[in-house]
């Protein structure tokens, strides 16, 4: 069951994932959560930041999917300008939202990785959908009230993880760094 949580990466942030390491591993789509993962959960709207990313993406021909458990208008604020898909409502830990997103655009479990900065939702989700995952460090400290109560949970699980898997549980510049 501890195995569930287990990330096939852990990076410190999405924006330092390289294309062409993706790209190695037979990767073409990159799923991510929202909330404190490519902006703080309590911005509203994206950043320069995302923006940048987001052509760095589709300039080494990645595709970019917003997967997220927040509402549609939340995501859809967020993204504005943006041109990004997303799926809202994915009901993460379940394998829904990133199932939806696979059919919607094609895409076979080899070709995604779900990026994510909880254990208990993003890569549990991950496990479910059996595509790969990365989790990152949080963009900021603070979560929003609900999230606590998974941060809580989250640190036990880690510290487990971290006893039985010395060697991979820890934080990198990229994949496979």
């Amino acid at each position: 069951m501890i195995n569930w949580f287990k990330p096939t990466w852990m990076v410190k942030t999405i924006y330092n994932v390289s294309p062409a390491r993706l790209k190695r591993h037979g990767i073409s789509a990159i799923f991510s959560d929202l909330d404190n993962t490519l902006i703080a959960w309590n911005n509203p709207d994206a950043t320069i930041q995302l923006k940048h990313w987001a052509d760095y993406l589709r300039h080494h021909q990645i595709q970019l999917v917003v997967v997220s458990n927040n509402t549609h208008h939340r995501v859809s604020k967020a993204l504005q300008g943006l041109n990004l898909p997303f799926v809202s409502w994915s009901m993460k830990p379940s394998a829904f939202g990133i199932t939806r997103a696979r059919h919607r655009y094609h895409l076979k479990k080899e070709q995604v990785v779900m990026v994510g900065d909880q254990l208990m939702t993003d890569i549990w989700a991950a496990h479910n959908a059996h595509v790969k995952s990365i989790w990152v460090q949080p963009l900021i400290k603070t979560d929003k009230w609900n999230t606590r109560i998974n941060r809580f949970f989250e640190r036990r699980i880690f510290h487990i993880l971290k006893r039985k898997y010395r060697q991979t549980m820890i934080w990198r510049g990229d994949i496979n760094d």
